[in-house]
């Protein structure tokens, strides 16, 4: 498979950094802080309006765990449908059972909701009980894409068993390395396990406008600065970018 460099961002801005780092494509979010939930339609709306890059959209309705109730899965099915018709070139989800398997029945109902849209599986198959199974249901679902730390906090934590992913998998879908993923360790990832798809956010702290603080009052999670702001930074793509093109 050709190599692919997908940048995960929850705004306009980073969208616009991962276009002038080289990506290929993007995968918006919203909420990276708690590993990232549904975005709005109109940030998919603008990504398009202010890049030429492809565009995948998450779809994750809360933090969490991916056993979701019938009233989850309605909303997901709506959004999902809403993308599809505005013309994204993929939604990125993932349902799990109870039991830690492949929710199969709430997958197709997605699948059914988008049409010829591209189907992928985001990392709740890093949650699943036997990845072995859950990569061939996947394939049978259609689904052109596993992104996966290969069960583990990080890729090259997971690198074992992404290499064993790439081999079974044997090009009938595309395996996509994310999570600690940058320029420090892409290339020795892609040697170890054969992977040329890599998932990145490349982040960085940018301080925000703001010159009146108020200190003693949180709005959000305990222990974040409210005052940083995560945003892509386009130098980063840039490195990850020229490793990977020179790969092969």
């Amino acid at each position: 498979m050709a190599a692919v460099l997908e940048v995960c961002v929850g705004s306009v801005s980073s969208a616009v950094n991962a276009q002038l780092g080289g990506a290929d494509r993007v995968e918006l979010c919203s909420n990276l802080l708690i590993g990232g939930t549904t975005p709005g339609l109109h940030l998919a709306k603008q990504v398009r309006y202010h890049t030429d890059l492809k565009i995948r959209v998450l779809l994750r309705p809360r933090f969490g765990d991916f056993c979701y109730d019938r009233y989850e899965l309605e909303q997901m099915a709506d959004e999902a449908a809403e993308y599809a018709a505005l013309g994204v070139d993929a939604i990125v989800t993932g349902m799990l059972t109870p039991d830690g398997h492949l929710d199969l029945a709430a997958m197709e109902r997605i699948r059914s909701a988008i049409g010829t849209t591209t189907l992928a599986l985001h990392r709740a198959f890093d949650m699943c009980r036997d990845p072995f199974r859950t990569l061939e249901e996947a394939i049978s679902l259609g689904v052109s894409t596993i992104l996966t730390s290969g069960q583990k906090n990080s890729a090259w934590e997971g690198r074992t068993l992404l290499k064993q992913l790439v081999s079974q998998s044997a090009g009938r879908t595309e395996i996509l390395a994310g999570a600690g993923v940058g320029p420090g360790n892409l290339r020795a990832l892609a040697e170890t396990t054969g992977i040329r798809a890599f998932h990145m956010s490349g982040k960085r702290i940018k301080d925000s406008a703001m010159r009146f603080r108020r200190q003693d009052v949180s709005m959000g999670l305990p222990g974040f600065d409210e005052y940083q702001l995560w945003e892509t930074d386009s130098e980063a793509v840039r490195a990850a970018s020229s490793i990977l093109r020179s790969l092969d």
